[in-house]
């Protein structure tokens, strides 16, 4: 049929401009039959689809305003016109993809539109029409306009359609007629923000949360691997499936991590590389302090910046939208227990209220990670810590001994691969003896070794003179190690051992076989607290008249126990407390105990952490109930706990009804019997053999009662003695103190 020319013009009526059709005059019409046309513009041919309407000039062609853009046209201009026949074997659309977008970009919204319907409505409202390759057009679905762009077209031959052969594949076509069991598949158009469902959506390409060149053996956080895979199991794991697989599920992400755990175990650093394994924005890092502002509302628009990006991208991209991530470090500082703080301000409580609001509020965000880290999660409020919100923690705490060597290897790998690490270093031995040492402390450790090694090469005279060869002579030694750990780096959760050992003395004396079979218990009672049957809680009361040792026993036992935490909790520690602070005290020493997995406290003489005296009779009530508490309450799972506790008033102890928390008494008795009495004189070396005897026979037939401490004291005194008066003057002394006498 031959060609004609007809002038560009817009369609006459909205509705029409709507069926993706060119329209022409019912005159205009080359013939009935022709339903699809091929127009030249701007050298390039387009085929459109034909629609009839008495309203359009003759002479003139309607074209929507999507389809001038496409075909680069505008009014009034003359284009070439003649009919399009498609080929019934190679041109009939058996699968169409489309890009969609809404038509206008200011107006969206975030309901989910069903592709599986719009492909239904968009068969049925294009019915056999002609479709290109790059065409745009318009699309109307639940009274919303969107613009689409045909991305790729997929024929079949209609023959085998009708004869009902098995189809053959199809192939890919640049022009095709829309067939009307088409398969519609429609996917987001770049920058686009409107959200998909359905079976009838494209897959969609997206960047993986996990940052494509992370390496997890590199991420340089040693012994802390059950913790991170803990973390990534509930945190992440979500995060990597589709949003919309999330959405089926009706699945909310976890929004909110707690780290806690004792200083310098690694928390910070867990969360800096939690950020930088995440592929998402760069996080925000900030201390809680820096939140709190003096001026009135400051402080929650602090909090409300943080997450103003995250509002944005949410309400822009909705599930598409990237992760953010908000770090808070000390975030104790600002999320403490509401209505705690004095003062009438109320700063830190509208802070909380403004975290939790932003966090699992009303118009609550999905695309935000927050990671708290703090040393004391006692003080954070409740409400933060409920699941939707920091629902996932995890406690960092001291390293075992497998990650103490991952940690050493980690800062000493460096001084090994450039030589300076000795060969007699070795880091299971260095691993072995630092118990309950701190990543930052394991740190501290190499630091000071180096510093050590680099001290041999000075000389420090009247000038500080560099040996000329340090360079090549510098070598970290397994001696600069152990001189660093008896000198330099002491855990904070490690044994005093040096503050124990002073109550111990010397040595023990074994003056009786009760003081064997004391000892004995000790070594039972601290293989029961290491078993894993009971419940971890060994609590040993040593009681006895004053100066028999109790507490010499008690730290030997200590001691013995080989535990890395050993702690000691005294009266003496706390001289000029109020209650109220005696008690948090006692409570830190033993929230203390709990993050080693083997502890022992040593309670020494408890009636004077009691306040007891026996005029009166007074005690604090406070303490006591503190104490109660504390001896009767399981440590938490997997750690073990050895209480040993001295006292010289059973009775008072039975009155108030704390004899019932102990696990086992203990009695340290006196001194009461001639031989024992010798045996204590032999092993202090302070008489010769004849004094010795003179002694003997001087206590013969005389009633004994003396604590070990006593007859010690008395011993070291008469070493002052003149050795000729030395004997009369001790037994003098014993007798006016009644510490012997006549029966």
């Amino acid at each position: 049929m031959a060609t004609f020319q007809l002038k560009a013009e817009k369609c006459p009526v909205e509705s029409l401009s709507m069926t993706n059709c060119v329209i022409l005059n019912p005159r205009d019409c080359p013939d009935e039959k022709c339903r699809h046309v091929l127009i030249n513009s701007s050298g390039r041919g387009y085929v459109f689809t034909i629609q009839t309407s008495d309203q359009m000039k003759p002479g003139c062609m309607g074209f929507s305003l999507i389809m001038r853009k496409w075909a680069e046209m505008s009014i009034g201009q003359m284009i070439d016109v003649r009919p399009y026949a498609f080929d019934p074997n190679s041109q009939y659309i058996a699968k169409i993809t489309v890009d969609i977008d809404f038509f206008d970009k200011k107006h969206f919204t975030q309901e989910p539109f069903d592709t599986d319907k719009m492909a239904i409505a968009f068969v049925q409202a294009f019915p056999k029409q002609a479709f290109t390759v790059g065409q745009l057009m318009v699309f109307q679905f639940n009274k919303t306009l969107f613009k689409l762009s045909i991305t790729e077209l997929e024929t079949v031959s209609l023959d085998s359609l009708k004869d009902g052969e098995k189809r053959k594949p199809a192939k890919k076509t640049e022009i095709g007629l829309l067939l009307p069991d088409a398969a519609v598949c429609f996917n987001k158009a770049e920058g686009a923000n409107i959200m998909l469902t359905g079976q009838s959506k494209g897959k969609i390409v997206r960047q993986s949360i996990i940052n494509p060149d992370w390496n997890f053996s590199q991420m340089g956080i040693g012994g802390l691997d059950n913790q991170f895979n803990a973390i990534f199991r509930r945190a992440f794991a979500s995060r990597v499936y589709p949003p919309e697989l999330i959405e089926q599920l009706g699945m909310k992400h976890v929004r909110g991590i707690l780290l806690y755990g004792p200083p310098g175990t690694g928390k910070t650093l867990m969360a800096r590389q939690i950020g930088q394994m995440l592929n998402g924005r760069e996080p925000k890092i900030v201390n809680g302090p820096q939140i709190l502002n003096k001026y009135v509302g400051e402080s929650e628009a602090n909090v409300r910046k943080l997450f103003e990006d995250a509002e944005e991208e949410q309400k822009r991209l909705g599930l598409n939208s990237g992760l953010h991530i908000i770090i808070f470090d000390e975030i104790d500082a600002i999320c403490k227990q509401r209505g705690t703080m004095s003062g009438a301000s109320g700063v830190h409580d509208t802070v909380v209220n403004q975290l939790l609001s932003k966090i699992d509020g009303v118009d609550s965000l999905n695309n935000v990670l927050v990671i708290g880290m703090t040393n004391r999660r006692d003080m954070i409020d409740e409400a933060l810590l409920r699941p939707g919100r920091l629902e996932v923690q995890m406690e960092i705490g001291l390293p075992d001994e497998f990650g103490r060597v991952q940690i050493l290897n980690i800062h000493t790998g460096k001084i090994k691969k450039s030589g300076k690490l000795d060969p007699d270093v070795k880091i299971e031995e260095l691993a072995a003896i630092t118990k309950n040492f701190s990543g930052a402390e394991l740190e501290g450790l190499v630091r000071a070794a180096q510093s050590l090694a680099m001290n041999r090469l000075i000389k420090a005279g009247s000038k500080v003179v560099l040996d000329p060869e340090a360079a090549d002579k510098l070598k970290v030694m397994r001696a600069d190690f152990l001189s660093a750990l008896e000198n330099d780096v002491k855990p904070a959760f490690g044994t005093a051992a040096e503050e124990i050992e002073s109550l111990v003395g010397p040595k023990v004396i074994n003056w009786s076989q009760t003081v064997k079979e004391i000892i004995d218990d000790g070594a039972l009672f601290i293989e029961q607290c290491k078993s894993n049957k009971g419940r971890g809680l060994v609590t040993v009361l040593l009681e006895g008249p004053p100066n028999a040792g109790k507490t010499a026993l008690a730290a030997k036992i200590a001691l013995n126990s080989g535990f890395p935490f050993v702690k000691l909790c005294s009266a003496a520690q706390m001289i000029g407390y109020s209650e109220s602070a005696k008690c948090q005290c006692i409570k830190k020493i033993f929230d203390d105990a709990y993050k080693s997995t083997e502890s022992c406290i040593l309670v020494d003489n408890i009636e004077r952490l009691l306040d007891f005296v026996a005029v009166g009779p007074r005690f604090s009530n406070m303490v006591l109930q503190t104490l109660l508490i504390l001896l009767g309450q399981d440590p938490p799972k997997n750690r073990h706990l050895l209480v040993l506790c001295t006292s010289s008033c059973k009775a008072f102890l039975n009155e108030i009804g704390m004899l019932t928390v102990f696990t086992a008494v203990l009695r340290v008795p006196a001194i009461s019997r001639p031989e024992q009495f010798m045996s204590v004189l032999q092993h202090s070396e302070c008489f010769s053999r004849e004094d010795l005897q003179r002694i003997s026979k001087g206590i013969a037939g005389m009633r004994i009662y003396i604590g070990i401490k006593k007859l010690l004291a008395c011993t070291h005194l008469a070493e002052q003695i003149a050795p000729e008066e030395r004997v009369n003057k001790f037994l003098t002394r014993l007798e006016n103190e009644e510490c012997i006498s006549h029966q």
